[in-house]
């Protein structure tokens, strides 16, 4: 098995050095890790200024990480970023981040007031990260293209999700990159009529990180319950998530834009203990029903959503191992939502454990 770091993707080389080096510490073979040379390079500089951005847009927040991704990919698409290539050459890093580190402490000292960075640190810093991936660098879409042409299985994930999609999410509260079935084949370098098949992953009911519109959201008790149940908090920051009924309106969205052939449903189990489960099916903004997410979000805010109740199950699902091991009102829960988005639900997920993955084709 090798894993590939497709060009689509900002990398920052100090997290993946010590993820690297930790799996290694744990007898685990990294040297099936392949990275793209056209991969971009998230720096020092771009997680400060998401840092300091955010704090300037205080009471209008986007929600970032600040991980530094949305000034990565500005660099990127102004085509002055720095990539993984550029670490081969020493000379030339020297070069381009010169001019980059000179370029952005003007930006931190003159707009926020913030101290500049050390070039020189900077510069040997990314020299001894080199020398710890430098074997891993190599051209990926020729290997993943290979691979396709011998008839092995290619399997390509997205990061986060479709509706933080820079194009066709909740803008502006999205992220700066296209989390979906035709931006994988862009970062990985496949062409959509390679690709077999879609699966689309959802979580049996809502969830959203930060600002935005969320038609859905449960603000009483039982979103509090969904949350304690499904340990939604934010994996980068520790912010609680928001919470809310399966919103059928954004996932069918999603399910038309990738082109979804088969739904993995996660989280089943966290619904276990409700009376009744609602599904958002559409969205009620004054007078009118819509079926869609609007480009414009500000007619989001005051939207309402117009709920389907169907009963609960009020069963443990955690055992089960196959499809008809699952409640009947489960059962009709997932038809429901299949009905919606257009696509079979295959795979279901009834707990955290690789076990607890039900693959209705399972022999």
């Amino acid at each position: 098995v090798q894993c590939v770091i497709g060009a689509g993707v900002v990398i920052e080389l100090g997290t993946l050095v010590g993820e690297l080096r930790g799996l290694r510490e744990r007898g685990i073979d990294t040297s099936g890790m392949l990275i793209s040379d056209r991969a971009h390079l998230v720096l020092p500089y771009h997680k400060r200024l998401d840092e300091l951005e955010e704090q300037r847009r205080e009471g209008d927040e986007i929600g970032t990480t600040l991980n530094g991704n949305g000034p990565a990919y500005a660099d990127k698409a102004s085509r002055h970023g720095l990539r993984v290539c550029d670490l081969q050459r020493p000379e030339v890093l020297r070069r381009k981040l010169a001019i980059e580190v000179d370029a952005k402490n003007h930006h931190l000292t003159s707009v926020f007031g913030d101290p500049p960075l050390d070039f020189q640190a900077l510069y040997e810093e990314l020299i001894q990260l080199t020398e710890f991936i430098g074997p891993m660098v190599i051209p990926t879409e020729v290997v993943v293209q290979e691979a396709i042409a011998r008839g092995e299985r290619v399997i390509v994930e997205c990061a986060q999700g479709a509706m933080l999609d820079i194009d066709y999410g909740t803008y502006p509260y999205v992220t700066s990159s296209s989390p979906t079935a035709a931006g994988a084949c862009q970062g990985a370098g496949v062409a959509p009529s390679q690709v077999e098949s879609v699966i689309g992953v959802y979580k049996a009911y809502s969830t959203r990180v930060g600002g935005g519109p969320m038609p859905a959201e449960l603000l009483e008790a039982t979103g509090e319950l969904i949350r304690e149940r499904g340990r939604e908090w934010g994996v980068n920051t520790g912010r609680s998530r928001r919470t809310g009924w399966f919103d059928a309106v954004a996932a069918r969205q999603t399910s038309r834009l990738n082109g979804i052939t088969e739904i993995a449903l996660t989280l089943l189990d966290v619904l276990d203990v409700l009376d009744e489960i609602g599904i958002c099916t559409g969205y009620r903004i004054g007078d009118r029903s819509i079926g869609h997410v609007p480009a414009l979000l500000d007619e989001l805010d005051g939207a309402t959503p117009n709920l389907t109740f169907l009963p609960g199950w009020k069963q443990d699902t955690t055992e089960a191992r196959s499809f008809d091991q699952l409640p009947e009102n489960a059962l009709a829960y997932l038809k429901a939502i299949e009905s919606h988005l257009g696509a079979p639900v295959r795979y279901v997920g009834v707990g955290p454990d690789r076990e607890q993955l039900i693959d209705r084709l399972a022999i």
